[in-house]
């Protein structure tokens, strides 16, 4: 067996002041169990200079802590984790017409703290026909600022076991959420049960499920969703055409942490504490799927998706509030109902023995309700990578995306209003054109515990804005190196 090594650290540096550090320890190969720890710093700490001319704090840190580890019985596995993330990010971007706005790093810092823990239990049996499971505790308590907080606790789990030819079983899930008093949000809950029935064939397989799901919500109001999970797979020719066509469905909490993950901008008013589940009401999907014939494989598929209450985001900015105005540099959600129709292809193989490929792209094209359009959703997007290596000693990486135009909108609340209130905070829609990224990466394995890397990202040092008023930071140069414990 090779050697196995108990972890690693990864230093790296890059330009707007971009320190890099992680570490990973794991004990050595054992059949009682595992321990570990893995933890990483990433920030940024330069300015970026906006429409207007002025130069703002644009800077953002992550800081991941995860202490885990399993033990092995002879039946089971146990396996538990105490993690811990911080999110920091500064409200940088604001409307270019004001020039008087001089914000200091406090003045628009805005951070994000998560402590959570699992507790899982799963059967560690591989025979089909032995009843197999897979339970698991959590708790999450998510805060954003004085006041505002979150905490969860969930319990998930899965069961299943071969009976008469057929593979049946069930999911379970309860989340519970409770807010700090100052949100003034009653408490709220998620409970699904999901049964399903399997069989295969060489040839074929198929799934008949469904999930029934109870949602109360801060409306405290509870809602009854039932969503289907059907599908069936063909195999047309061995390895190379796979046939596959399903129905499907599930409901999106939009907590905090995932929000955040997608705008961490929006007001701090609790609002991020109080937006609605999104709902996929119902999604069509068929499609191909095999090897590629190039020791790869490939995806081409289609779906067809109604969604409820789908999150979209719009800056506001408004001058006529006079103790607390607002300078377009914090958002506010909004949500429409959508019909969403996506085509999707990936393929990945080798070109020759030192050279691989893989790529991939989406059509969208969204149906709202409410609005005209789908909010910084581009209606393509697509993707090219190429990865060299050279015996292991030397390995380069080149990816191209691109990513189709896109409509951003400013006071976007106020297409919904009457027009004697849209004097005073108009909407403004800006389109964005077409972005197109190239990056590149480089390492050099000087030993076994020892190598050196480097990434250039953002190559043609092209300006991007992933919202309205927030340019994106330009080239991005980082060097650094791995050493193996």
């Amino acid at each position: 067996m090779p050697k196995l090594y108990k972890g690693y650290v990864n230093i790296g540096l890059g330009n707007y002041i971009t320190p890099l550090a992680e570490v990973s320890i794991t004990n050595e190969r054992s059949k009682k169990g595992s321990i570990g720890l893995y933890a990483r710093h990433f920030s940024t700490n330069g300015k970026i200079e906006l429409d207007n001319g002025m130069k703002n704090f644009a800077g953002y840190m992550d800081n991941d802590v995860s202490l885990f580890g399993r033990k092995f019985f002879r039946k089971n596995i146990l396996g538990g984790s105490l993690d811990y993330s911080q999110k920091i990010r500064h409200a940088y971007g604001y409307e270019p017409a004001i020039h008087d706005y001089l914000p200091s790093k406090k003045d628009i810092r805005i951070p994000y703290n998560n402590l959570g823990a699992k507790v899982s239990l799963s059967s560690s049996t591989l025979d089909s026909t032995e009843f197999s499971y897979d339970f698991m505790f959590s708790y999450n308590y998510f805060s954003s600022g004085k006041n505002m907080s979150q905490r969860n606790a969930g319990i998930s789990g899965t069961m299943a076991k071969s009976y008469q030819g057929f593979y049946v079983g069930s999911g379970l899930n309860i989340d519970l959420y409770h807010f700090s008093d100052f949100l003034k949000i009653s408490p709220e809950y998620v409970a699904s049960i999901s049964p399903f029935m399997k069989k295969s064939s060489s040839q074929w397989s198929y799934k008949l499920g469904l999930q029934l799901l109870l949602e109360k919500d801060m409306t405290a109001f509870t809602s009854l969703h039932v969503y289907p999970d059907v599908n069936f797979n063909l195999t047309i020719v061995p390895s190379y055409i796979n046939f596959f066509v399903g129905l499907s469905g599930k409901l999106e909490k939009n907590e905090p942490l995932n929000i955040i993950s997608e705008n961490p901008f929006l007001m701090h008013d609790g609002s991020l504490y109080k937006q609605p589940s999104t709902s996929h009401d119902l999604i069509v999907f068929t499609g191909l799927k095999g090897n590629s014939g190039l020791e790869g494989n490939y995806v081409i598929s289609a779906s067809y998706s109604l969604i409820s209450d789908m999150l979209f985001y719009s800056n506001i900015f408004r001058t006529d509030t006079v103790f607390t105005p607002y300078r377009g540099n914090y958002f506010s959600a909004l949500t429409d109902d959508v019909e969403l129709l996506n085509v999707h292809a990936e393929m990945g193989g080798k070109i020759n023995d030192k050279l691989t490929f893989n790529g991939a792209a989406n059509l969208n094209r969204y149906t709202l309700s409410k609005f005209k359009y789908a909010w910084n959703k581009p209606g393509w997007d697509a993707k090219f990578g190429l990865k060299y290596n050279l015996r292991d000693k030397i390995i380069a990486g080149m990816e191209i995306t691109l990513q189709g135009k896109r409509k951003l909108v400013v006071n976007g609340e106020s297409l919904l209003l009457l027009s004697s209130q849209i004097v005073q905070n108009s909407p403004f829609i800006y389109e964005m054109p077409t972005h197109l990224n190239l990056n590149l990466s480089a390492e050099y394995r000087y030993s076994k515990i020892l190598s050196f890397w480097t990434k250039l990202n953002n190559i043609a040092n092209n300006r991007y804005y992933e919202w309205a008023y927030y340019p994106s930071q330009g080239f991005l140069f980082m060097l650094g190196f791995t050493y193996s414990l």
